[in-house]
């Protein structure tokens, strides 16, 4: 059977017409969204860590800005995965959030390949929020002061000092492996079961080097517990500006950053894609968040979901190729 002109017409002014129906619908439903319903931002890791502070900074600073409950879910459990894996599977319309970090995007996935989601598939980034810096910290009585100290004294031993990590594929264990990398240092690793005693080790003088979350090394230093000789970001911190930083300290380009980001489930409207990126940007633009956040030695990062996927490659690819060159493993 054929179609005639007018049935031809008034068929396709159908299908237009139901295209432009869905299309109101889903902006009508960005604009009701969130409503009184609560948003759950998902924290892939344990309450009081950077990654929990960020996620709760945000939920505060994005309800008021968007007129909703934005609260936060703590999910741990192998190494952010675990959160990760809920996320995927949550319904797309706005009400579950990622608060992600790179050791998980970015990294874990190398790690862990049977973690039930596909990182290509299963989020839409919403936008890079900030990052936090990481210190290259040794203990004071090793008698060393600078990178150059380092370097020097690893090698007249190659094998005999140590490092500490906080578990395969964590931001601070690949930061150390990328730098003993690019020195061509042997350093052995030594893992404990967390950040905090990880940094004990290093106090004692068990471990002789450990790389120290800003917000952790900060105090330390101040105290003379650790000496940081160099800081990951291609800039200097401003809250200790007379650190040097890995890469002026002749490893050009060297850097290796807690990178938080927003991210949601695959499928989740454009409509609601945009008006989360431009809260994002507003709140990150609040001078409140921003001193709340500069006084945990976070700062932020610009970024929106044109950005994410060419830096969410980039990423993947720089500590994929690590971990495969160095045979790191989740073991």
């Amino acid at each position: 059977m054929s179609l005639t002109r007018r049935s031809f017409a008034t068929a396709s002014l159908g299908l237009l017409g139901g295209g432009l129906i869905a299309r109101n619908a889903a902006a009508q439903g960005a604009d009701a969204w969130p409503g009184t319903r609560p948003v759950t931002i998902v924290v892939a890791w344990a309450a009081g860590g950077s990654t929990d502070f960020v996620g709760r900074v945000m939920a505060q600073a994005l309800g008021r800005e968007l007129n909703g409950n934005f609260v936060v879910d703590n999910r741990p459990g192998a190494s952010g995965t675990i959160g990760h894996a809920s996320v995927a599977r949550a319904r797309p319309d706005g009400y579950t959030l990622l608060l992600g970090v790179n050791s998980t995007y970015a990294m874990s996935r190398h790690l862990f390949p049977s973690r039930g989601y596909d990182d290509d598939n299963a989020f839409v980034g919403i936008g890079r929020i900030a990052v936090s810096p990481i210190f290259l910290c040794v203990n004071p009585r090793i008698g060393v002061r600078t990178i150059a100290d380092l370097v020097a004294k690893a090698k007249e031993a190659p094998g005999r000092m140590s490092y500490a990590s906080s578990g395969a594929g964590s931001s601070a264990h690949l930061a150390t492996e990328l730098f003993l990398k690019d020195a061509g240092l042997q350093i052995e690793n030594v893992t404990y079961r967390g950040g905090a005693p990880a940094v004990q080790a290093l106090i004692t003088n068990e471990v002789q080097v450990a790389m120290v979350d800003a917000v952790t090394a900060l105090p330390l230093m101040q105290s003379n517990q650790i000496t940081a000789v160099g800081v990951s970001t291609l800039q200097r911190n401003p809250l200790a500006p007379e650190v040097p930083t890995i890469a002026e300290s002749g490893f050009p380009g060297f850097e290796a950053t807690s990178d938080f980001a927003l991210l949601g489930p695959a499928g989740l409207p454009a409509p609601l894609v945009a008006r989360l990126a431009a809260a994002k940007d507003a709140v990150m633009r609040n001078p409140e968040v921003l001193e709340r956040m500069r006084a945990n030695s976070i700062f932020p990062t610009p970024g929106g979901p044109s950005d994410w996927p060419a830096y969410f490659r980039a990423e993947s690819a720089k500590w994929g190729d690590l971990i495969r060159s160095r045979g790191i493993t989740a073991e």
